[in-house]
């Protein structure tokens, strides 16, 4: 398996709203090397990065050897969305960030995976802000993915997220602890009160309850990881997740695409709503034969797509068995 961080040649790009911009785009591969095997595509997350699996890997509880998604018989491919900081190279950072939107960063990507010579993926698979840029992929190339997989997201920034996503923006810019402030107010919407209220029962130690001393303890932890500059990039990506531009052309666009749609929703999720998916489920059904929606029972919300790894075992069990 090799996953080390490599580097594709930095590249001039032309974003959305037609300027350019110098681009370092780093990425990882894990199992199969490229060429052998058929490639799955895993997006990360806001905070997240590109070391998807192995001791330290985010989502290693589903991907890695012998594992659901099967190193032995993928190649994983994973991309740093440009600017998250992973690379500790601050010349990377983005500070122009208000001019990137999602859709630059599905044709970023879908840069990379050229000048990786990857012109078909087996599957494209993200959660949150990485099952927005599966949607912009799948709509920017219809026929490149054969499994489309967005968990815990949509294929828009709702009128909800866009206003939270506001909201992390004023804490970042104003703040005197934006890291701490914005993690911790993040935090209450990747879980629910039900999580909160059946595992802390407003118990205190040393005078201060348990859900703030976990709350510090994010706060605190992305402070150490973590770059201010990233997150309000990310931040910016997440509210701007839109395939149709804001055209009424959904349809058309959802036409388009060839390959099987698996939309992933949680039940509890307060970021993107699960009604949401739903919606669209109904919406697409009776345009598109190929669609699938699963939906993930859990009192944790949003980050269940984390945590609930049996429940995503059983959903992605019939997708990576039948390649």
């Amino acid at each position: 398996m090799s996953n080390k961080i490599k580097y594709i040649s930095p590249f001039n790009y032309k974003r959305f709203d037609g300027g350019l911009q110098k681009i370092s785009l780093s990425y990882q591969i894990f199992g199969k090397p490229i060429g052998v095997s058929p490639v799955i595509l895993v997006n990360h997350a806001l905070t997240g990065n590109s070391n998807v699996a192995g001791r330290n890997g985010w989502w290693n509880k589903l991907i890695g050897s012998n594992k659901i998604i099967n190193t032995n018989k993928f190649t994983v491919v994973s991309f740093n969305i440009p600017g998250n900081g992973y690379d500790n190279i601050e010349e990377n950072l983005i500070y122009n960030y208000k001019d990137f939107i999602a859709i630059d960063i599905a044709k970023i990507f879908s840069i990379g995976l050229k000048k990786l010579n990857i012109y078909k993926l087996y599957a494209a698979i993200g959660g949150s802000l990485g099952g927005g840029i599966v949607w912009e992929l799948a709509i920017l190339n219809p026929d490149l993915i054969k499994h489309i997989i967005p968990v815990a997201s949509d294929w828009k920034s709702s009128d909800w997220l866009i206003a939270n996503c506001f909201i992390q923006d004023s804490i970042l810019n104003n703040s005197s602890k934006p890291l701490y402030d914005a993690r911790i107010h993040a935090m209450t919407l990747y879980r629910t009160p039900e999580s909160f209220n059946s595992r802390y029962s407003r118990e205190k130690k040393d005078n201060i309850y348990s859900i703030e001393a976990w709350l510090n303890h994010h706060g605190k932890s992305l402070e150490n990881r973590f770059k201010v500059q990233a997150y309000k990039s990310m931040n910016q990506l997440l509210k701007t997740i839109d395939i149709t531009r804001g055209e009424d052309v959904l349809n058309e666009l959802i036409k388009k695409i060839t390959g099987n749609i698996n939309i992933i929703t949680i039940d509890s999720d307060l970021l993107f709503c699960s009604n949401e998916n739903w919606k669209m489920y109904e919406r697409i059904k009776k345009i598109k034969k190929n669609v699938n929606i699963f939906e993930i029972k859990s009192e944790y919300g949003h980050d269940a797509f984390l945590i609930e790894n049996e429940q995503m075992k059983d959903i992605l069990n019939g997708i990576f068995d039948n390649n």
